[in-house]
């Protein structure tokens, strides 16, 4: 038996498929709901993605691409509310999507995927009203992320956890980024084995790719050696390790400053939002402000040339459930310097094309990056090791296993309804 999935909707709460990645709310599980959703049109699947309306002048309905419709849903003040405050406004959220369900006739939908824990909550209640199967990616899991907090980060909080374990209780398919958050949902939430699937997230692989002349276009010079961050500035995504593993890279060897560059390519989230200079004046409070240049975030294409321009990207994340930026900056034949945590086990291959270091002291990334700063030749090494590596996560072989997920989960509900 095999259900034809004819119409997919896609439930994203608290961030819209259109906002620019690396700043707010809006990341990795942006660029996967996307490209996901780009794929599944292309083989005849449409898809509705559901997004909370955040200011007055929104059109209701957005085309995306062909076959791709964003649709913005009146939930609570127009105004930017922190992800905190969203909960509040879930109720209005699901009573705007059942509303829009309803215009059509019965079976308008296949199948429910929603993105993040807040989704879950409207997609359970939509599961239940429509009779179709519900698929859910948590992306980060609230008691993963409590046990490796950062200095000065805020622990998520108990309704958090409630309503992901509430999620995890109810979905038909539970989607895991990595084997390791697979066995994180079975043994940190009692997630049923049969009901959990590990679908490695993808990169776009004619976007993300060696291309000559990026340094030209970026302004950096020739004989520089340029460490990059790419992603939100928040203390989950640890940007200062960066600062301060520079700074003791020009105490050990004065000489390097004069071709050392740091580039940040993001704009503040979380509690970053309130104090936005905050990392410009640790650049100075350190002394490297001269070597360090502050970028916003930026499309795609141009996102492409600054890992190309980089001699290697730094992910000193506290957890990622994937690591999306470390698999982009592979794929443009850019090693990587991670945190050995979570998902990045998967994005980097430790020791090929990049390095994994353990913990977050600063002492260690300058380290590894001076070693990397001082060997030319294992930088290139790696670099080709990086293009290998990243071949292996392009977003077709992606959709390919959420279609296999896709349909398990509509073959089973239609033989619950037969039986």
């Amino acid at each position: 038996m095999s259900g034809r999935i004819n119409r997919v909707a896609t439930i994203s709460v608290h961030t819209s498929p259109l906002d620019q990645p690396g700043t707010g709310d809006a990341g990795g599980m942006n660029v996967y709901i996307v490209e996901v959703a780009k794929l599944l049109a292309a083989r005849g699947i449409e898809v509705d993605i559901f997004t909370r309306a955040t200011c007055r002048g929104q059109q209701t309905v957005v085309e995306l691409s062909p076959g791709v419709l964003v649709r913005h849903i009146v939930a609570g003040p127009f105004e930017e509310l922190d992800k905190n405050d969203l909960p509040r406004q879930l109720c209005g959220f699901t009573s705007g999507l059942l509303r829009t369900e309803a215009s059509y006739e019965p079976g308008h939908y296949d199948l429910l995927h929603s993105h993040y824990w807040l989704s879950g909550q409207p997609a359970w209640v939509a599961k239940a009203r429509w009779g179709v199967p519900l698929v859910h990616s948590m992306h980060t899991l609230a008691k993963v992320k409590n046990e490796a907090l950062a200095l000065g980060d805020s622990p998520e909080p108990p309704a958090r956890v409630l309503g992901e374990e509430q999620v995890v209780e109810t979905a038909d398919r539970l989607i895991a980024n990595t084997s390791q958050e697979a066995r994180q949902l079975i043994a940190l939430y009692d997630a049923e084995p049969s009901r959990v699937a590990t679908v490695n997230p993808g990169v776009n692989l004619s976007t993300f790719r060696p291309a000559p002349g990026a340094r030209g276009r970026l302004g950096l010079p020739d004989d520089a050696f340029v460490m990059l961050f790419v992603g939100r500035i928040q203390p989950l995504k640890a940007p200062d390790v960066l600062l301060h593993a520079a700074a003791r890279m020009l105490e050990d060897d004065p000489s390097l400053r004069s071709r050392l560059v740091v580039a940040v390519v993001g704009g503040p989230s979380g509690a970053a939002r309130s104090r936005p200079e905050e990392l410009q004046k640790l650049a100075v409070l350190l002394g490297i402000a001269d070597v360090v240049r502050f970028e916003p975030p930026c499309p795609q294409p141009e996102l492409a040339d600054w890992y190309r321009a980089a001699d290697v990207t730094v992910v000193p994340s506290h957890n990622e459930s994937f690591g999306l930026v470390a698999v982009e900056s592979q794929a443009c034949g850019t090693p990587v310097v991670a945190a050995s945590v979570g998902g990045l086990r998967t994005a980097v291959k430790d020791g090929e094309s990049g390095v994994l270091v353990p913990g977050h002291d600063p002492a260690d990334y300058a380290v590894v990056l001076a070693q990397l700063a001082a060997e030319p030749r294992r930088r290139n090494w790696m670099a080709h090791e990086a293009l290998r590596h990243a071949g292996e996560f392009g977003w077709s072989g992606t959709v390919d296993r959420l279609l296999e997920v896709y349909t398990s989960a509509v073959d089973e509900q239609v033989l619950r309804v037969s039986a």
